[in-house]
């Protein structure tokens, strides 16, 4: 049955890898894609890396966000860190302004930001975290959506703070009952697959849930869906989700906050 009534984002992790920006792969992945979330210095990225994909969105046509992440580059910000709240805000707001600055010599503006790595996956369950993270946004500005998991508490935090939101799901990564991100320690933590990574996603747009490790029903009411740019072909999963998602009648837009 087709879905013509169903709308959903699909974005996508970019300006992480500058081989993935110099072969081409970043910019096959803007093809699929409605939204990316720019990496901004803190994990990963520099000045150079920023404008490039900057100025590669500006010609796909696709919405524009910050990603910032923990200030650890040699764990590209996925390991979990103990960081005082004032040193996340502060650091939260020093990435998203760094990319504001170069988005506007570009003649681009930011839509959306949303958290990487250890740094999101942490704040989904600590409310001090997850408010930090908005504290340091709002430092910059408050007229943008925040992005977080489905179904989760930070989302409430995010709102509570006065933003816009918009509830995260992933093609790419496997659930917990609890409606969590499987842990990346474990081998299964990510759908490389693109045709399973398709048929994810069209259940997260047509069915608001997703199959969790151990087989349980998980619901997830979701805006946005997620693909990982540094996966390994990432480009190619993303046109599968992209292709699956559209032939089922799903269009795909820009971030709509909820």
């Amino acid at each position: 049955m087709k879905s013509a009534q169903l709308k959903i984002d699909l974005n996508c992790d970019m300006g992480e890898l500058p081989e993935a920006i110099a072969d081409g792969t970043q910019e096959a992945l803007m093809r699929s894609v409605t939204s990316v979330n720019v990496a901004c210095g803190g994990r990963a990225g520099d000045e150079r890396t920023m404008r490039t994909t900057l100025e590669e969105a500006l010609r796909a046509g696709v919405a524009i966000g910050a990603h910032p992440g923990y200030p650890d580059r040699a764990n590209f910000g996925r390991l979990e860190l103990r960081l005082p709240a004032e040193t996340i805000a502060d650091s939260v707001f020093e990435q998203v302004r760094a990319l504001a600055e170069i988005a506007a010599a570009c003649g681009a503006r930011l839509a959306h930001v949303k958290p990487h790595g250890a740094l999101y996956n942490q704040a989904v369950r600590n409310r001090e975290l997850a408010e930090a993270i908005a504290k340091g946004v709002a430092r910059w500005s408050q007229d943008v959506v925040l992005v977080g998991l489905a179904g989760s508490p930070m989302l409430d935090v995010f709102r509570e703070a006065g933003f816009a939101v918009a509830a995260e799901a992933f093609a790419d990564r496997r659930y917990e009952p609890d409606g969590t991100l499987r842990s990346r320690k474990f081998e299964n933590a990510l759908i490389r697959d693109p045709e399973e990574a398709g048929r994810q996603a069209l259940r997260i747009a047509e069915r608001r849930s997703v199959i969790a490790c151990d087989g349980s029903e998980v619901t997830v009411n979701a805006q946005t869906i997620c693909i990982h740019g540094d996966t390994p072909g990432a480009h190619k999963i993303a046109a599968a989700v992209a292709r699956t998602l559209r032939e089922a009648g799903v269009t795909l837009c820009a971030l709509s906050p909820a």
